[in-house]
């Protein structure tokens, strides 16, 4: 299993895509469900967005989109507070971020009785990625360990190379070990660790 990044250089090829994970406001700081650091990583998204826009590269970004009375959030006695409600500010992506407006959205969550941590969890995400002849996918965003853990996992099962981009991620830490431990269990199950200055 390879802890640390590649240390060969990636070309961007044609059946590549970048998903960038819940880049949402309420997960920034100030949000309901804020993870720490995750403002940090924009400058390094918005880098990975700029390599992939110049070889015309798929991006892709999802975002929850809860309805009010999510079965995740504590009032319906789930483990989240309230966050990312379809239609409010907190579900809006960072203003800093510059997603491109040829990016698709992936909306997640939409079910009230299922929790929507993939990417792929009751989307057409799939169905898009083959019928656009994508084989490898480069993955970043929040939380290490949660969604981008399980998105990760789903493309795994479903046969795609999957880079997780190791500079552009961060966790929640319920338990201060999560992050880690998600990130093992990626590798485990085939993912491979990259950062920015091995793409070209």
């Amino acid at each position: 299993m390879q802890r640390t990044p590649m240390t060969q250089t990636v070309d961007l090829v044609f059946g590549d895509a970048l998903i960038i994970v819940d880049m949402q406001n309420d997960f920034l700081p100030g949000g309901s469900l804020a993870v720490v650091g995750s403002d940090r990583i924009i400058p390094v998204i918005n880098a990975y967005i700029a390599k992939f826009r110049m070889q015309d590269r798929p991006i892709i970004t999802t975002r929850d989109w809860h309805p009010s009375d999510h079965d995740s959030f504590v009032k319906q006695g789930g483990p989240w507070p309230a966050h990312c409600i379809a239609g409010s500010n907190g579900a809006e992506f960072s203003s800093a971020l510059r997603l491109p407006e040829t990016a698709t959205i992936v909306s997640t969550g939409i079910d009230k009785t299922a929790e929507g941590y993939s990417a792929f969890a009751e989307t057409s995400l799939h169905t898009y990625l083959e019928r656009a002849g994508i084989k490898r996918l480069f993955v970043c965003g929040v939380a290490t360990d949660y969604c981008v853990l399980q998105t990760v996992l789903d493309a795994l099962r479903l046969h795609y190379r999957v880079f997780l981009l190791q500079d552009a991620i961060k966790p929640v830490n319920v338990d201060p070990d999560d992050g880690e431990n998600a990130i093992n269990t990626m590798l485990a199950n085939g993912a491979e660790l990259l950062t920015l200055d091995r793409i070209s």
